[in-house]
C-alpha cells in the first residue's frame, strides 16, 4: 500500500512540474485554448504565420500606426521588455498586428516598426484576416468615422504565447513591465 502512496505522490510532483500549472501574472489564457493560427503578410513583404515562430515565445500586440498614444507606448514597453530578458532577448519574438489594412500596408509597417526595434515583425492582411484574427483573440476593433478620416477604437493588452504557439496569458494595456518579463522568463 505504501508504494502506492510513493507512487501517486510522484505522479502528482510531476504533473504540478507541467507548464499548464505556472501561475502568471497576468490573465492565464491556456484554458481558454484561443486559436492563434493566422496566416498575415509582414512588413517586409513576407507571408508569416504562427507555425514560422515555432521555438520561441511569442509577444502579440494589436494597434494601427497612426495611433497617437497606446500603440506607441506599447511598442516602446515591448522594447524595454526585450532588453530587460537580457541573454534570454533572442527567444522573444515581438509582433504588431495592425487592426487598420487600409492604411497599414507593409511599405507603411516597414517604416513604423524599426522605429521601435528592428527585430520586431510587423503584420497586416486583407480586412477579412483581420477580422478573423481579432475574433480568435477576442480583440474589440471598430473603424469610427472623424470628418473626412477615421480612427480605429481598439481593445489593448499584449498576448504571450508559448514556444508551440499557444495563447497562455493576456496583459492589459498598464501592467507593470516586470511583471510582463516574469511571465515570458516562465514561458521561456
Amino acid at each position: 500500500m505504501n508504494k502506492f502512496f510513493v507512487i501517486l505522490l510522484l505522479l502528482l510532483t510531476l504533473m504540478s512540474c507541467s507548464d499548464n500549472n505556472l501561475v502568471f501574472n497576468g490573465s492565464n489564457l491556456t484554458e481558454v485554448k484561443l486559436d492563434s493560427d493566422f496566416e498575415l503578410i509582414s512588413h517586409k513583404g513576407e507571408k508569416k504565420t504562427i507555425k514560422d515562430f515555432k521555438g520561441r515565445v511569442v509577444a502579440i500586440f494589436f494597434g494601427f500606426a497612426t495611433c497617437p498614444d497606446i500603440c506607441p507606448t506599447t511598442m516602446v514597453e515591448l522594447k524595454n521588455i526585450k532588453s530587460m530578458l537580457g541573454e534570454n532577448s533572442n527567444q522573444l519574438e515581438v509582433l504588431f498586428i495592425s487592426l487598420d489594412p487600409e492604411r497599414d500596408t507593409p511599405e507603411l509597417l516597414g517604416q513604423f516598426i524599426p522605429s521601435f526595434d528592428s527585430s520586431f515583425i510587423g503584420l497586416t492582411g486583407t480586412i477579412e484576416s483581420i477580422e478573423k484574427i481579432t475574433k480568435q483573440f477576442k480583440v474589440y476593433r471598430k473603424k469610427v468615422i472623424q470628418g473626412d478620416s477615421y480612427t480605429i477604437d481598439h481593445s489593448s493588452g499584449i498576448y504571450l504565447l508559448d514556444k508551440d504557439g499557444k495563447i497562455r496569458v493576456r496583459h492589459s494595456y498598464g501592467s507593470e513591465i516586470k511583471l510582463i518579463v516574469e511571465d515570458i522568463e516562465k514561458l521561456i
